[in-house]
């Protein structure tokens, strides 16, 4: 069983920064793709960015230039660091962790980030 235990949400004024970290405990697959969703009230979770094992990334279009990923394999850990936070970038993140293909994907318990002046 694996877990995830997310840290770094937090208020923040517009034009801030912020930086989300989640750690992975338990049977991990050395091949695997991590990453950070997000889902504000009335939406649905929507992917924000992801890395697999061998570090390639992904991006949502919004987040692009102003959001990056990163992973420790070693540690088992991803982080997202958040640049030129907006308003629209307030929600509940959500950290992801996807095993290969039959076995189950893991959500972390989430951490709120709130963008407001």
């Amino acid at each position: 069983q694996v877990q995830l235990v997310e840290s770094g949400g937090g208020l923040v004024q517009p034009g801030g920064s912020l930086r989300l970290s989640c750690a992975a405990s338990g049977r991990i697959f050395s091949i695997n793709v991590m990453g950070w969703y997000r889902q504000a009230p009335g939406n649905q979770r929507e992917l924000v960015a992801t890395i697999t094992s061998g570090g390639s990334t992904n991006y949502a279009d919004s987040v692009k230039g102003r959001f990056t990923i990163s992973r420790d394999n070693f540690k088992n850990t991803v982080d997202l660091q958040m640049n030129s936070l907006k308003p629209e970038d307030t929600a509940v993140y959500y950290c992801n962790y996807k095993p290969p293909s039959g076995y189950r994907q893991v959500w972390g318990q989430g951490t709120l980030v709130t963008v407001s002046s």
